[in-house]
This record gives structure tokens, sequence and C-alpha cells, in this order.
């Protein structure tokens, strides 16, 4: 029983607001998942850097030299801004790849959370008020994000067990639910040469989209093919750098509603995720259907 938010900003007169909108239905959700709790957030693209958001248990160790240490590995600028246990290094988008390999050699305590151009992830164990104040969430801004609050079931309650999971550039997923052929899947995913770091079901989704996409399937024909390899139950929500999907299997039985206006598209397990959305008692809002693929773009 988890509990996944999802905002969507059409106005651009709210992005300053992301944070703190998605801040407070992350906390409303605690009572579905009080154990861990995770956000991406889109926010603001560079035209010569990539970001790379990375995660240790040591962090005034692991980050006190970390930009001038890598700098002098990959022989490019490397910016790095701390936040709590996280850090995000801006780094040449063609150097993001050597990036990656250098660091488990430079810091073998230091995880990787997310790569893109827009999107950073931040999460951690324990509760989520306190999760989104360890990272400032309230006072970020952006085009759009995700939440994640984890009722652990099937595996370890750890940082790099909690949701959002990242195996593509700016593309993330958050899960409620459980899929029951990812052993066998994760096996043929990693066959493929996608990369799986934990052994969370829902890790294994989103490399599934993953491959998906990298084999010529938009987004959208990846959810949908979804519905047909992935077997068990599940509500997914998936971010990329310019929007965010919703699926729900066929049968539908984890919550879901959402909500739409001229100013935004929001997800929430329950309604009561959305209540303090400015104009939330003018919008249409509705159930998702099952094995029905929503879709929103910039």
């Amino acid at each position: 029983m988890c509990g996944i938010v999802g905002l969507f900003i059409k106005d651009k007169s709210l992005e300053p607001q992301l944070g703190a909108l998605l801040t407070d239905m992350l906390v409303t959700m605690t009572d579905r998942g009080p154990d861990s709790a995770g956000i991406a957030i889109y926010g603001s693209e560079s035209k010569e850097a990539a970001k790379l958001t990375v995660q240790s248990d040591t962090p005034d160790a692991d980050f006190a030299t970390l930009g001038e240490d890598l700098a002098k590995v990959i022989d490019a600028p490397v910016t790095v801004v701390v936040k709590d246990t996280h850090a995000v290094l801006e780094i040449p988008a063609d150097k993001i790849a050597e990036a990656r390999q250098a660091l488990p050699e430079l810091r073998p305590g230091v995880k990787f959370m997310s790569t893109g151009e827009t999107m950073e992830i931040y999460k951690e164990v324990g509760l989520p008020k306190d999760v989104a104040a360890r990272f400032n969430l309230s006072q970020m801004s952006g085009s759009h994000g995700i939440g994640h609050t984890r009722m652990a079931t099937e595996s370890a309650v750890t940082t790099l067990g909690a949701h959002p999971f990242s195996t593509g550039l700016d593309q993330c997923l958050v899960h409620n639910g459980s899929l029951s052929n990812h052993n066998s899947l994760r096996r043929k995913l990693r066959r493929e040469g996608i990369h799986i770091e934990t052994q969370n079901d829902t890790e294994v989704g989103a490399a599934y989209l993953t491959w998906k996409m990298q084999t010529g399937s938009t987004l959208g024909e990846a959810l949908e093919s979804s519905l047909e390899d992935l077997d068990g139950f599940f509500t997914f929500v998936v971010g990329t750098k310019d929007g965010f999907g919703v699926v729900r299997d066929p049968i539908a039985c984890k919550p879901a509603v959402m909500a739409e206006t001229d100013q935004y598209v929001a997800f929430g397990s329950e309604y009561r995720a959305l209540v303090n959305l400015p104009g939330i008692d003018t919008a249409r809002v509705w159930e998702p259907e099952p094995a029905t693929v929503y879709f929103w773009n910039h």
C-alpha cells in the first residue's frame, strides 16, 4: 500500500510552486508509505551540461572534494551542489558516460539516483515530511514532478529501494502494486544490456520501459506493451523530460484519482492528496480507466 503523487504544470506562473505543492501532496500520503519517500523534479535545463544526481551515506567525506577529483579524471569542469545526502553534479553532456564509469572507483560509497538534462531525484528512508525537509523540497521549482511514499512489501527498506527509479535519461517511474514476473524479466533485461541495481520489482518496470524506448517505442507504446508483458497488479506514473504518463493494469485494484484544470494535471493515490491544489474545486476529477494510457507533455 504505497502512495503516489504527480503534478504536471501547464501554467508557467505555477512553476515556482511545484516543490511546495508536491511536498504537501507527498506528506498527505504518509500513512500509505511511512518507510521511505522520494521525489523527481524536472527543473531548468542547462544548454551545456547534464545533471548527475548521486547519494552517499557519508556525504561530508564523499562530497568534500568530489568536483575537483572527478574533474581531473574526466578532464572537464564539474559543478557540485550538495543537498543533505545527495549531490547534483553538472557535467558536460558528452562526459556523462565517462563520469559514471569513473565515480565507483573514485567514491565506492556513492550511489546513482538519476541522470538527465532536467531531472533530479531525491529519496531517502524515513517519513515523507522528514525526507522533504532534508532536501528543502518545498523551495524547488520546475515544470513537473512525481513523488512516492513507500510501504515495503517485497524488498528491503533502503535508499536504493525507495522510489522513484530511474533507468534512462530524464526518465523515472513510481509504482503502487506488485509485479509477479520481475525476476525473469530482470534476467532478460540484463541480457539486453539494461543496468538494474536492486531486487525491487519497480526498478524492473522502469528498466522495461527504458528498453522498449531504446528499441524504438514511444513512451505511450511502451506503456501499452507493459499491459501485455508485465504480470501482476500496478499503477504506474512515469516522468519524462517533457511530460508524465499514467497507466493502470487491467484489473486496476490499486486506487488512483486524477484532476485537470487550465493550470495543471495532477495525480494522487487518493483524492485527499489533491485537496489543497489551487482551483481543485472546479477541476475535472476522474478515476483513470483500467488498461488505459494517459500522457501529457509540453
